[in-house]
């Protein structure tokens, strides 16, 4: 049986493995957040539909790989262009979810003191004097759910932002635009902010925490990445992770935050991450702690996003983990790179690996996102 830990397979061509139902050492149930992910008896996966849609994602011309591994076993995976598997590559945005488990892991070793901390406890000598008194209110969770309430430092505003000579009091100096805990306003200005928050707090760089909070136990290698203009590595883009690492972190939350049977995360921080706290206005899918939620075929799905199509889903009920990597300059949403990704684990990969459909309400396939309320004025 094939591994994760030791798995050994060719880089190029298409690699669909044909597995028992049941792998052995993989029977480790994830936390389930509020919401109740009840786990389906594994199946073993139809290869014959995995084939097909390995087949389909060949013909998306920005997808460079893909990885599906199910009850704790790769059922297929393919470099379509690009690097190897083993290679690190940009996964943009998608450093927003590790980011999110090392402020979880922090908080559980006491470096931070929880989501209700607020960024002027650890950050106030950054806060302009000319700043809303509004940030003051700014927590941990605020900034971990994109609701600071602060002016967006991405889109149109990013490069102004990675411009200026302190990346934090820049953030910071941003006007209220809503109130800390309101609206989602996605901000990779949020997440550096909880960089410098855990760089400050530990006397550490967040490199050295992420190699020794994460690399190290899943065996991952973390490489150095951009830095501001003050050394704080920057939180929430640039990272690179190769898909065979961001696949073990995403088998670590699978598995409720343990993995070779070691713990890595807290159960209780996967399920608050995993807790709808607001929604996407770009696409109306929950939004908790650095993850992306919406429903597929009755199944909760929670991933990670990053520009240009850099994807982790994880879909505890079906015991399926999956990784997409794709050309990071290229935007996804535009030209429906994005919908076509969601359109392969929703119309090929949940269904290869799905019990049979019993009697009840219709499934949704790739257009059916979560039922959630898109707040006001977006």
């Amino acid at each position: 049986m094939i591994r994760l830990s030791s798995l050994q397979v060719p880089k190029i061509g298409i690699v669909v493995l044909a597995l028992s139902a049941v792998a052995p050492g993989a029977t480790a149930q994830p936390a389930a957040p509020p919401s109740a992910e009840t786990p389906a008896p594994p199946r073993k996966p139809d290869t014959a539909l995995l084939e097909q849609t390995v087949e389909r994602a060949k013909e998306l011309p920005n997808l460079h790989s893909m990885i599906v591994s199910h009850d704790g076993s790769v059922v297929a995976e393919q470099v379509f262009r690009g690097p190897a598997l083993d290679r690190p590559v940009n996964i943009k945005s998608a450093s927003k979810t590790v980011l999110s488990a090392l402020v979880g892991i922090a908080i559980d070793k006491g470096v931070l003191k929880g989501v209700d901390q607020t960024v002027a406890s650890v950050l106030e000598s950054s806060i302009p004097e000319d700043a809303d008194d509004r940030v003051d209110e700014i927590t941990v969770g605020h900034l971990l759910s994109m609701r600071s309430g602060l002016e967006r430092t991405s889109g149109r505003n990013y490069g102004a932002w990675v411009s200026s000579g302190n990346w934090v009091r820049y953030a910071l100096s941003r006007p209220m635009v809503d109130e800390p805990g309101g609206r989602m306003l996605y901000s990779t200005g949020n997440t550096h902010l909880l960089s410098a928050m855990l760089t400050r707090a530990s006397k550490r760089s967040t490199l050295d925490l992420a190699r020794d909070w994460l690399g190290d136990p899943l065996d991952i290698n973390i490489a150095p990445w951009t830095r501001d203009p003050q050394g704080i590595y920057l939180g929430g883009n640039e990272m690179a992770l190769s898909p065979r690492a961001l696949l073990r972190f995403g088998e670590m939350y699978r598995l409720g935050g343990v993995i070779d049977g070691n713990r890595v995360l807290s159960e209780d921080w996967i399920r608050e991450s995993w807790t709808p706290r607001t929604a996407s206005p770009f696409t109306g899918d929950s939004y908790g702690y650095g993850w992306f939620m919406r429903e597929v075929r009755g199944h909760p799905v929670h991933y990670a996003w990053g520009y240009g199509g850099q994807m982790l889903f994880v879909v505890p009920s079906l015991a399926l983990t999956v990784v997409m990597t794709s050309d990071p300059t290229e935007p996804s949403r535009q030209d429906g790179h994005m919908q076509a990704l969601h359109a392969l684990l929703a119309d090929g990969i949940v269904p290869a690996v799905e019990p049979p459909p019993q009697e009840g309400p219709a499934t949704t396939g790739s257009t059916g996102g979560a039922s959630v309320e898109v707040p006001a004025a977006q």
